[in-house]
């Protein structure tokens, strides 16, 4: 082989590399721009002072005492090392024990604290273009202390709807569950890109305070779907729930007692069931949860978790990525049943009422309640400090309705 002919071999063999280099950088850029790219349109919350909408014009509202919930978390202390001086006459020979505070560490390359509002829709099509969020949950993901908050929004709150009076001449407050309705494409009452679940999470701020991070919305078909995927969930029923009524008597609303592995159907209607009252359905919904969670994050599942949520991306509102989903996923494997609380406010603050509603030009049914009592609530649930830390039976557990995984 001649000089000229190395000479160009090597030439051609460096272009191939740098070629080689050149792929290799665009499709590491490619996957980390799927990987962090969010499936949705972000929140976009406006920089008003949350919690100064009045409240609700219910017919008596409802007064109590402010509640003062106190939490004290102990610092996880760690001695510093004794550093020998040397010396004589009484001068010491190593540092005092100093107790410090360890430093906190985001566990699976998450942010220390993630918010997310999730709704279920009672919508059974494939689309998001209508249907109430009859499933309100806020979700508190505490990264550093590996651990799960989950409070419950009761849809029947009368609430004022950012956005919606010049669509209903006027109008200005209807049911929370409304919020996500007038959101959605099929009424479209707010410019706020994230839709339904934007225009929820505007009226959660303006009226409690709550200011998620990020949402995520499933209607019926998808939960069911979603359910189907992982191959169903397993609950274990430490009582009977009966949906049946004298005009309904399928045996499919009758849950007995003890163990089941459930359908996504079959979820979905233990989920729905209130015929003992809406609180009792909270109870069953947070089972249902608690037994989704224990499937998602097991091992033959927790993998394959983004690559779920994104072949349901066109059925699925949120604004997560990948990446997120997947540190949302390690969280959960690395918690014990009892670091996901489900927290509620205490029913005892709950009135029924009726308000009329121009809308529907009729009377419905409303809860009436302190608003100033619950904007403490989510003000001490935003800091971590309600619901505490103590299992359920304690004392203190008359201020905290909590429910752990079982």
């Amino acid at each position: 082989m001649t000089n000229t002919q190395k000479i160009i071999l090597g030439c051609l063999g460096l272009i191939a590399s740098c070629l080689l280099v050149a792929v290799g950088f665009l499709a590491m850029d490619a996957y980390h721009s799927t990987w962090t790219q969010p499936l949705g349109p972000a929140l976009s919350l406006p920089t008003y002072t949350p919690g100064l909408a009045s409240v609700p014009p219910t017919e008596t509202p409802f007064q109590s005492q402010p509640v003062s919930i106190v939490f004290t978390a102990t610092p996880t202390l760690i001695p510093l090392a004794s550093t020998p001086l040397g010396g004589t006459g009484g001068v010491p020979t190593s540092l005092p024990t100093v107790p410090v505070e360890a430093p906190a560490f985001a566990a699976c390359g998450g942010p220390p604290l993630m918010t997310l509002l999730v709704v279920g829709s009672d919508a059974r099509s494939d689309s998001y273009n209508y249907g109430l969020g009859d499933v309100i949950r806020i979700v508190r993901a505490d990264f550093v202390a590996r651990r799960v908050t989950i409070l419950e929004f009761p849809r029947d709150l009368w609430v004022e709807i950012p956005d919606i009076a010049d669509n209903i001449n006027g109008q200005d407050h209807e049911k929370l569950n409304q919020s996500y309705l007038y959101g959605n494409p099929g009424f479209g009452y707010t410019d706020d890109p994230a839709q339904g679940p934007g225009l929820m999470a505007r009226t959660l701020d303006l009226n409690f305070g709550v200011r998620p991070d990020h949402y995520v919305a499933v209607n019926m078909r998808t939960f069911e779907n979603i359910v189907n995927a992982v191959g169903g969930i397993d609950i274990d029923l430490p009582y009977t729930i009966d949906g049946r009524t004298a005009d309904d008597t399928r045996r499919s609303l009758l849950f007995v007692e003890g163990p089941h592995h459930l359908n996504g159907q079959q979820a979905l209607q233990l989920a729905r069931i209130r015929i003992d009252g809406v609180f009792e359905r909270t109870d069953a919904q947070n089972l249902v949860l608690c037994a989704l969670r224990d499937k998602l994050t097991s091992p033959s599942v927790v993998g394959d978790i983004p690559e779920l949520i994104a072949s349901f991306q066109d059925n699925v509102q949120t604004d997560l990525s990948p990446e997120q989903i997947s540190q949302l996923a390690c969280l959960g494997t690395q918690m014990s049943p009892e670091d996901i609380v489900f927290a509620a406010f205490p029913s005892e603050l709950f009135t029924q009422a009726r308000v009329y509603d121009p809308v529907f030009k009729g009377r419905v049914f409303v809860w009436d309640v302190d608003f100033n009592i619950l904007r403490e609530y989510v003000r001490q649930f935003n800091a971590g400090t309600w619901p505490t830390a103590e299992p359920p039976g304690d004392a203190s557990d008359e201020d905290q309705p909590i429910s752990v995984c079982p």
